[in-house]
């Protein structure tokens, strides 16, 4: 026999997570996560895999946790001006912030980067990831960090945004990035970004993989990158 369960609104309500009451705004302050520390993935030919892992970025920041993102690379077409809107609102926002290790372009593309610089900048990535991991193994990742402290003193969050790519280039070795996954810190949400190709290296390391499949895209029908969507 079941217990009978109230089902009068005021009822329902307060069973309903937040209680019924519509979300607003609030103020920043310095907090701390209370569930993070898994792996995530963000890999396919489809566009947003880096919108998806920086809008969860603005959200952890949202709720005051310390967020870094570190890119690999950026594309860089001669019709992309030299402006990101991305690095204006993280400028803009307290607990984000953001560095490029990489050449703005891509390996492979015919976009006038040096293809051997993009080797030797995607490495200097790799190690200033591992330079981070290594920074925060004293530091409590489970406690609320200083918003606008540097990126060594501790972050809830760390975006490596396209070492996917990188891998897929063989310009960092797939296996040196099953390395960071596994010498990560537990309390630290690492997302991992970039790639069209299945990256089975992490399948038995990542809690979260999510494959972004393209169907259609304004670029095949010759729509250049658009100031406001791709950059």
């Amino acid at each position: 026999m079941t217990e009978d369960t109230d089902s009068t609104p005021d009822a329902v309500a307060e069973r309903t997570p937040g209680k019924g009451r519509p979300p607003r705004e609030r103020p920043i302050d310095p907090a701390a996560p209370a569930a993070f520390g898994l792996v995530q993935v963000w890999w396919g030919d489809g566009k947003g895999k880096t919108t998806a892992a920086m809008g969860m970025g603005f959200r952890a920041a949202g709720h005051g946790y310390r967020v870094h993102m570190l890119q690999f690379m950026k594309g860089g077409a001669a019709s992309v001006e030299d402006v990101r809107g991305e690095y204006n609102a993280i400028a803009a926002v307290p607990g984000f912030s953001y560095e490029h290790s990489g050449q703005y372009g891509w390996h492979g593309m015919a976009d006038g980067t040096d293809e051997d610089d993009h080797a030797a900048r995607a490495q200097g990535g790799l190690e200033r990831a591992r330079e981070l991991l290594a920074a925060w193994e004293t530091v409590d990742l489970t406690a609320s960090l200083d918003l606008d402290g540097d990126p060594s003193d501790g972050v809830h969050m760390l975006i490596l945004d396209e070492i996917l790519y990188a891998a897929n280039r063989d310009l960092v070795n797939p296996a040196a990035v099953v390395d960071l996954v596994e010498s990560k810190p537990d309390a630290l949400e690492l997302v991992l970004t970039g790639g069209h190709e299945h990256p089975e290296f992490l399948d038995e390391h990542a809690d979260l993989i999510t494959k972004v499949e393209k169907q259609r895209h304004p670029f095949d029908a010759g729509h250049g990158a658009r100031k406001g969507t791709e950059y």
